[in-house]
């Protein structure tokens, strides 16, 4: 019996030692000296250095005088990251997004777009199309007495386009530009 407990006895700890212990702190020493920024968690700090949160996470942003993100299923807690787990048959999120969808309805724009009635599968997701920023510019523009034509050059300019996947706008950073404007 001795000479079966004693090696696998041996071999857990080497095993927990090496992939406990060892692995992840050579992947966090690469990780730190590779990518420091992403590996802080993508932090957007203000011009005083103040973290304003980060690149990879959606935040609320309240009142008509900002671009707001799509909705989250978790309060945009990371804690509660996920999708709202409502069937698309679902009474409860019929009723949600038709609720959504009437606060911001605006009839000379059209039917809202969908990235602003639904939440994304991680519920934290940063980015909007561009269609769905530029649906908001009339109530920002209105709200903050700014011309609509310097919000969509601000929208432009806030624009990212990765090498796979259509357009993106990262609300957060676009937020951010407009609080300098």
């Amino acid at each position: 019996m001795n000479r079966y407990v004693r090696p696998a006895l041996s071999l857990i700890l080497l095993m927990t030692v090496v992939t406990g212990a060892l692995y992840p702190l050579a992947v966090t020493g690469v990780a730190q000296l590779a990518f420091p920024e992403q590996a802080n968690g993508s932090l957007v700090r203000d011009e005083r250095g103040q973290v304003r949160g980060s690149a990879l996470i959606a935040q609320d942003f309240q009142g008509d005088g900002w671009f707001h993100p799509r909705p989250s299923a978790g309060a945009f807690a990371t804690v509660a990251s996920g999708a709202s787990n409502l069937a698309p048959s679902n009474p409860a999120l019929a009723e949600r997004v038709k609720g959504d969808a009437a606060v911001l309805y605006q009839a000379q724009l059209g039917p809202v777009p969908q990235a602003l009635l639904t939440t994304s599968g991680s519920g934290l997701d940063p980015h909007l199309p561009p269609q769905a920023v530029a649906y908001q510019i009339p109530r920002v523009a209105a709200a903050r007495q700014v011309p609509v034509e310097r919000l969509q050059a601000l929208l432009e300019e806030a624009t990212l386009h990765p090498l796979i996947g259509p357009p993106v706008v990262n609300v957060l950073a676009l937020n951010q530009a407009l609080e300098h404007l």
